[in-house]
């Protein structure tokens, strides 16, 4: 079997902008909502069977305890902010698996998921969603992938040693030194993403680095590096299997009028039917 996981909080925001470009800012209430739930089924209309998605609750995580810097909700268009939550309703309405983050970020479900899944034999391939460089660090070999959508591109080991200059393993190390302005730390001055790759492919993991190397710099590096670090032990399920998509719940129907989407109702049990006629 194929696991899906996919960033909900990078296709809200995609969704939402990119709807943005033709309503001259009228702002559907819910209009990026069915954005998202509509690519959702169309990845499961194109093959998935077991599909994840993961959402920032809150923006906020423990990270921002560590680094004062670190991203925040802070300037999110208010309209936006408002589909957040309606997302996760409706992911979990139309019978898909949902991850609300909450201490953690969306991201740090997408790491835990991805390595439980890669460490279940039955499981053939994962499939990360999302272009967040982030999620770099989990890809393995050809077995681990990340999907990125706006760029057209799968990227298996061998691209992100491509793409970085280093191992997926080293992305939070290299991170670390570049800096990360999406999430808000500015690595180590003087060392760009070129320098960066040379000394970790000289030295390995930060913490091997000769003293002399980032002087006075290294506790910033190692903090940078936690920041960049994904978690993948948050409680998400005990057998993929908890993943499979067996059709919208009886909830769904409900849902999509309260939204008035009654095409996504729709949608979803054409989706269904496919999957149950299929051999």
């Amino acid at each position: 079997m194929i696991i899906d996981v996919i960033d909900g909080t990078y296709e809200l925001f995609r969704h939402f902008y990119g709807l943005r470009r033709f309503t001259k800012g009228e702002d559907p209430p819910f209009g990026a909502v069915t954005g998202v739930l509509n690519g959702v089924l169309q990845i499961i209309e194109n093959r998935a069977t077991h599909v994840g998605v993961a959402t920032d609750h809150v923006i906020e995580s423990f990270r921002n305890r560590l680094w004062p810097g670190y991203k925040t909700g802070a300037g999110i268009d208010p309209a936006l902010s408002a589909q957040f939550h309606p997302l996760e309703e409706g992911l979990a309405a139309m019978g898909v698996v949902v991850w609300p983050m909450v201490e953690l970020e969306a991201d740090d479900a997408l790491a835990t998921a991805a390595r439980l899944a890669d460490e279940d034999p039955r499981v053939e391939k994962v499939l990360i969603w999302t272009p967040d460089k982030d999620l770099a660090q989990c890809v393995r070999a050809d077995r681990v992938l990340q999907v990125d959508r706006r760029g057209n591109k799968i990227r298996a080991a061998q691209d992100i040693r491509a793409k970085f200059g280093v191992e997926p393993a080293l992305i939070p190390d290299y991170l670390a030194l570049v800096g990360d302005t999406a999430d808000g730390y500015p690595g180590i001055p003087g060392i760009g993403p070129v320098g960066a790759a040379r000394l970790l492919n000289r030295y390995g993991p930060i913490e091997s680095f000769p003293a002399d190397v980032l002087g006075d710099r290294l506790a910033d590096a190692k903090l940078f590096k936690r920041l960049a670090t994904l978690v993948t032990d948050a409680k998400l399920f005990s057998d993929v299997e908890a993943l499979r998509w067996r059709g919208p719940t009886p909830a769904f129907a409900a849902w999509t009028r309260r939204i008035s989407a009654p095409k996504l109702l729709q949608r979803a049990l054409d989706v269904q039917a496919k999957l149950e006629q299929a051999p």
